[in-house]
């Protein structure tokens, strides 16, 4: 509820402009002040509160006068509008008091600090002549105060020094008869201490004697101790080194005789199960002519190029893998998991595992052919417990290596020459091995010959 005044301004402004504090607002009526607009605040919407107080409409009224005081003693003074919505709120709930502080007669029984801080809201006449009596009666009502705890403290002073003076007598007493007992004692102390320094100087004398030698002891030891030391830390380096160099010859040795053993084996069983297997594929005679060869008659026709490629396998075909099987020393490395999920992708990983793997066990007892299968192990908590099948070779991989680079080393670990079949969709991986020898083929073509089994 706003009345226009002059220029346009609430109620009370132009009185505003005609009284103003000459001084600033005493602590005890800003204190009253700011409990006044807190308790007032709750009745305001937030519209009617102005923006800086806006953010404190939904606190209590002992923390906004707590954490928002300035902001609302500041509010308050700049702010007319927000002065008479505060006002309205305070008439609504003090009526007595702001009644008669508007008709210019205060109550005398109501505090002084309660009048000058309802004064200062509403701004009736004479309100800045309350609220310097208020400020005028707080000092003197603190200094009355102050004066009265003066004199009690005075007292108890004066109290305490004579207690203290008494005290300080019986001290004084009792320190005098402390301090002839103490020189008497005191000449007794100086004639034994003359001769206890006599004592002294004849033991310093000897313990000089004793710490010289003992130095030069101490010495000629510590520099036999740094020479053996010495002679120590280099026999053992030098033992270590020896040491390190045996172990690295009998490591090299036995690692580089045991691979090149093994692959130097594998790669002639290789070559010469291949060579008897190509000599029994093309049934090479013994020697290149025989005596038929030079009697001159028609040979057969050959067959076209149209010919074989009506007899060439599909990449899917599962007799193409077969054939590779068949091959001498053939290994087939299967990736798991790439070929469990393309033919049984909605069955659990152990299922999936168990069904591959126990196809794989009857496809190396018909082929002979070494077979190894390896899953990713990356991800796993802990390790698998499984019985591998007889002739299956089942591999997981460390933590932080793929299974996709688990079958690139075995690729890699196997001589020049020996046929490797690897079975896997992955392009990345079909790429890799046949980059390094192996023969990649799709999973498609092993689910085949698995359904077969």
């Amino acid at each position: 509820m706003e009345q226009p005044g002059s220029g346009g301004e609430p109620a009370g402004a132009a009185g505003d402009a005609a009284e103003a504090l000459d001084r600033p607002l005493p602590d005890g009526v800003r204190r009253r002040v700011v409990a006044l607009v807190a308790d007032a605040f709750g009745g305001l919407t937030v519209a009617e509160l102005p923006a800086q107080l806006r953010q404190y409409a939904r606190f209590t009224p002992s923390r906004r006068a707590r954490f928002a005081g300035n902001a609302m003693a500041t509010a308050l003074e700049s702010d007319p509008v927000f002065r008479q919505r505060i006002a309205e709120r305070l008439a609504l709930a003090q009526p007595e008091l702001c009644a008669a502080l508007t008709a210019g007669s205060p109550p005398a029984a109501v505090d002084p600090l309660d009048v000058a801080a309802t004064a200062y809201v509403l701004r009736p006449t004479g309100w800045v002549k309350l609220v310097a009596a208020a400020g005028e009666e707080a000092q003197r009502a603190d200094a009355e105060r102050a004066d009265e705890a003066g004199r009690r403290e005075l007292e108890r002073l004066r109290a305490e020094l004579a207690e203290v003076r008494e005290t300080a007598r019986a001290e004084t007493e009792r320190l005098r008869a402390e301090l002839d007992a103490g020189r008497r004692e005191t000449e007794s102390l100086r004639r034994r201490m003359r001769g206890a320094q006599s004592d002294i100087k004849r033991g310093e004398a000897a313990v000089r004697r004793v710490e010289t030698e003992t130095e030069a002891a101490r010495a000629e030891s510590a520099a036999q101790l740094s020479a053996a030391e010495s002679e120590n830390r280099r026999l053992k380096a030098r033992l270590a080194e020896a040491e390190a160099a045996v172990e690295a010859g009998r490591r090299a040795a036995r690692e580089g005789r045991s691979v090149e053993d093994m692959r130097l084996r594998l790669l002639l069983d290789t070559v010469l199960e291949a060579a008897q297997g190509l000599r029994r594929e093309l049934a090479l005679p013994p020697v290149s002519i025989h005596p038929a060869d030079t009697v001159d008659a028609v040979a057969p026709g050959r067959m076209s190029p149209k010919d074989i490629a009506a007899r060439a396998l599909s990449e899917t075909d599962p007799a193409l893998l077969d054939q590779l099987l068949a091959l001498p020393q053939a290994h087939l490395v299967v990736d798991g998991y790439n070929v469990t999920k393309t033919g049984y992708p909605t069955m659990p990983l152990e299922k999936q595992r168990l069904r591959l793997l126990g196809g794989l066990s009857v496809l190396a007892a018909q082929s002979g052919a070494e077979i190894t299968c390896v899953f990713d192990g990356a991800e796993l908590a802990a390790p698998v417990l499984l019985a591998p099948p007889r002739g299956v070779r089942v591999l997981f991989s460390k933590p932080g290596v793929t299974a996709d680079e688990l079958i690139r080393q075995l690729v890699r670990a196997e001589p020049p020459g020996r046929p490797v079949v690897v079975v896997s969709t992955d392009r990345e991986v079909a790429d890799g091995v046949a980059r390094a020898g192996a023969r990649p083929v799709a999973s498609v073509m092993l689910l085949k010959r698995l359904s077969r089994v």
